[in-house]
């Protein structure tokens, strides 16, 4: 096998290489003067197993020009096989019609991917498990709670000790989960705005006195729900509030938002790379997912079972 790293998360993929003890195919990934993207390999790839490593965060739009020229320059040079890996995948936000006239873009990007000539995708925990659908080439969506979970047991505890709370009503079959592995409780947040303008009520659905409170999520990108529930469950008795995220978008004045918020701490893994405002913030912190994408790569290269990480 072999990996080649995309610009949007060149920590990650070295991590990843590192685990895999597979050094990062050598390539040349850079723009002309008005910012057309292009891709120069500087390896044989002819009949190898090529991964190609790049989050399609901020920008999105440049992120995922770059991984398409990318799957296109391997698919020219004669690769046998194609796996792009998108620890992020962006546009999983748009999975429907939400009203009309408007597009379901992450069905255009997934169509965007297998014309590209990708042969396959890796991503981890896609906004909506259906997009796994919207592709026609085979799909593994990865869990983050493998990495996530242990995190948890190390610094809160488990059981008795810690309440896992879903954000909002949708997110309830992930909370359930976190909850099952650590043997939990599970407590609802119920987010609903009144009317137009009006800032959102939140209702608790649950106990969570003197509790150790882990919101849990897939995705922060403005902060605000995420506050908003922190000061409902501090408000409702919580001894302290914890957020646990897979996808640090965190966007606008998200990290501002969060810092003068009651999250004690906001914790997400490196999918995306971490901003200055990031680093330097006392309330939040990275894990890394590279040992367990690299293990799903190695698996995929291997022809071995890849679900069975999540036993």
């Amino acid at each position: 096998m072999k990996i080649l790293a995309g610009n949007s998360n060149r920590p990650l993929a070295e991590d990843i290489a590192k685990y895999l003890n597979s050094p990062l195919t050598e390539a040349a990934v850079r723009r002309f003067s008005d910012k057309e993207i292009f891709v120069e390999i500087h390896e044989n790839v002819r009949g190898e197993d090529l991964f190609i490593l790049q989050s399609t965060s901020y920008p999105t739009n440049d992120h995922l020009m770059e991984l398409l020229v990318c799957i296109d320059a391997l698919k020219r040079a004669s690769a046998k096989r194609i796996t792009a890996v998108l620890p992020y995948f962006g546009y999983a936000r748009q999975d429907r019609k939400p009203g009309p006239r408007t597009p379901i873009s992450a069905k255009l990007v997934a169509n965007l991917i297998t014309t590209a000539g990708a042969d396959r995708v890796l991503t981890m925990d896609l906004h909506a498990g259906q997009i796994q659908g919207f592709f026609d080439i085979p799909t593994d969506n990865l869990f983050s709670a493998p990495v996530i979970v242990p995190d948890i047991e190390e610094n809160y505890g488990r059981g008795d000790q810690v309440t896992i709370v879903s954000p909002d009503v949708g997110g309830v079959v992930r909370a359930r989960a976190f909850a099952k592995r650590l043997d939990a409780n599970l407590v609802i947040v119920d987010k609903r705005r009144e009317k137009a303008g009006v800032s959102e009520v939140m209702n608790i659905i649950g106990d969570v006195k003197g509790q150790t409170c882990i919101l849990v999520d897939d995705i922060v990108d403005s902060a605000g729900t995420l506050c908003n529930a922190a000061g409902a469950l501090m408000e409702q008795g919580a001894k302290r509030v914890v957020g646990y995220v897979t996808h640090g978008v965190l966007s606008g004045g998200a990290i501002a938002r969060i810092n003068s918020s009651a999250l004690e701490e906001m914790v997400t893994t490196d999918s995306i790379i971490a901003t200055e405002a990031f680093k330097v913030s006392s309330k939040m912190r990275q894990i890394s997912v590279a040992p367990l994408i690299g293990e799903a790569m190695k698996r995929i290269s291997q022809e071995t079972s890849v679900s069975s990480l999540f036993d």
